[in-house]
């Protein structure tokens, strides 16, 4: 024998329904101004919508999800259901691990010019005529603005 007894529902489920409720009503507010093409394609998607919605059944109610069997495509990245779940998941770690490799890379290549660049004006200061108390002298910008302005 069933049990057909309802479970009572949340305020949780019950306010889910008024939303649903409230957005389905809006949909429906607006249809009226489309044209008749889209509106014949929305009611072809809508058929198709409550065909698959036909196909799935609620299996069993859990706490606080219903678990559904869907009977349509789903998208992975995987195989699957098929087994294989090591080799799986080293095909999906082979794109992570070439990210890191090229930030690791890209850092590398950073550093370095950043390195060179550090270098190539700490060479420019120290074999410059000027020494490098020079530079740090407040009345020395005050004469390299001088000393640009053409006579």
């Amino acid at each position: 024998m069933k049990n057909t007894t309802q479970h009572p529902t949340t305020s949780a489920e019950a306010a889910a329904e008024r939303f649903a409720l409230r957005v389905t009503a809006r949909l429906s507010s607006g249809t009226a101004e489309l044209p008749y093409d889209i509106s014949e394609r929305l009611r072809a998607s809508r058929m198709q919508a409550l065909a698959k919605r036909k196909v799935t059944a609620p299996v069993r109610r859990t706490a606080a999800a219903t678990v559904v069997v869907g009977a349509g495509p789903a998208a992975t990245l995987g195989r699957g259901s098929e087994g294989g779940g090591w080799w799986n998941a080293l095909v999906s770690a082979i794109p992570l691990l070439a990210l890191v490799v090229g930030l690791v890379v890209i850092n590398a290549a950073q550093d370095e010019r950043s390195a060179n660049d550090v270098a190539e004006v700490d060479a420019a200061l120290l074999t410059d005529d000027l020494p490098p108390a020079a530079y740090a002298d407040p009345g020395f910008v005050q004469f390299l603005k001088t000393s640009a302005q053409p006579n």
